[in-house]
């Protein structure tokens, strides 16, 4: 029998001791995200997959917020993040310093994510766009790379936060392994 673990068995690592612990170099910027849930999802995401930081650019709501809560269950406490106003002057930022930054996005020219190890780097920003008109324009003309999902059914997107957990796994593959 393969039993099921309860939470006290699971060995996590205390708040303060996830505060101190090295973040793996990923950087999330969330580009006009309109759902707090969706939003609130992130947050947990990056928190299981030890993302260094997250960005809220444009309209995306800010913690605290109790529709953000009820889907990041305590992460907005435990994962560093800032609010820009500016997506594209944050991305000029991150890229004065070194940064690569990728916009999960469907283009003419993508590197699809199962193709993520031809990307050179050592710190990833990796921008998230609105539900429904995705990272904008600007922002992807700017960008050093355009990452995309496969997808093998009739929809032509994920929802965001989905997509996120899908991308954020595969670039934490990267340091986990």
């Amino acid at each position: 029998m393969n039993k099921k673990l309860k939470l006290w068995e699971l060995n996590r690592v205390s708040e303060e001791d996830f505060s101190k612990q090295q973040k793996f170099p990923i950087v999330v910027i969330l580009d006009d995200i309109r759902s707090l849930n969706n939003i609130g999802s992130f947050f947990r995401t990056a928190d299981a997959f030890n993302i260094e930081k997250i960005y809220l650019c444009g309209i995306t709501a800010v913690p605290p917020h109790r529709e953000i809560q009820k889907t990041a269950l305590g992460a907005t406490q435990t994962v560093n993040w800032e609010y820009r106003e500016s997506l594209v002057e944050l991305v000029k930022e991150l890229q004065e310093s070194g940064t690569v930054v990728g916009a999960i996005e469907q283009t003419e020219e993508t590197v699809f994510l199962h193709q993520i190890n031809q990307i050179a780097y050592s710190k990833i920003a990796l921008i998230f766009g609105n539900e429904v008109d995705g990272v904008a324009q600007e922002a992807i003309d700017l960008c050093n790379h355009v990452i995309e999902v496969p997808q093998f059914g009739t929809k032509h997107s994920l929802n965001v936060s989905v997509c996120a957990g899908v991308v954020l796994w595969e670039f934490s593959k990267c340091f986990y392994e």
